[in-house]
């Protein structure tokens, strides 16, 4: 009778290389389940880091949106490097083919109506004549719009996707990075406290 040969043993450090190369695939897709998860389950968008918070808010040139005006035909400015000082400033990254934008549009609205503070759009890599008819769609809550066309301010700001909203301090620093859209639910408990901190702090 032949004897049935047996499959060749791998040595044990081949073996648990092997295992190893095999396992780590699954490890690193589990990992990324959890962050996944851990990011969707993070209620407070301002636990996300930002190196800038503290920091004076990049010195950005930007021009303004072009045949953008206001209620009283004056052209609404763009951005200077000496806008956001002397007073509290929300800045407002948007873009006409951002969805969450629409969403939180009406409540910038809201938040125009109160004039202790002045709010400030940087359109991202957007067409112009969209941005103009995004915000005659929904009003113009922006005192002053800066065009980032090739989205090179939105990286001195640090930005990782629009939209999102900062807080900057009469001192020019910025004082609160709100990273995604402005909704109901945060629109009180975490922007408007942030802002009530910035317009009381050093008065």
């Amino acid at each position: 009778m032949t004897a049935t040969a047996s499959p060749p043993q791998l040595p044990p450090q081949r073996s648990a290389g092997r295992i190893i190369l095999v396992a780590l695939p699954l490890v690193l897709f589990i990992g990324l389940v959890v962050a996944f998860i851990f990011r969707l389950g993070n209620d407070d968008p301002s636990r996300l880091p930002s190196a800038l918070i503290g920091h004076p808010a990049p010195a950005t040139v930007l021009p303004p949106l072009d045949g953008l005006n206001t209620d009283s035909g004056a052209a609404v400015p763009g951005l200077s490097a000496e806008a956001l000082r002397g007073h509290v400033s929300v800045v407002n990254v948007w873009a006409s083919w951002c969805v969450p934008c629409h969403d939180e549009a009406p409540l910038l609205r809201e938040l125009h109506g109160d004039k202790r503070f002045q709010i400030v759009g940087i359109n991202y890599k957007d067409v112009p004549e969209n941005a103009r008819r995004f915000l005659g769609r929904y009003g113009n809550p922006f005192d002053a719009v800066g065009v980032d066309a090739n989205g090179r301010a939105a990286i001195e700001w640090g930005v990782y996707g629009v939209p999102e909203t900062f807080v900057i301090g009469r001192d020019g620093k910025i004082a609160f990075k709100l990273v995604g859209p402005i909704t109901p639910e945060n629109i009180d408990n975490v922007l408007k406290r942030e802002i009530e901190k910035a317009l009381n702090a050093g008065s």
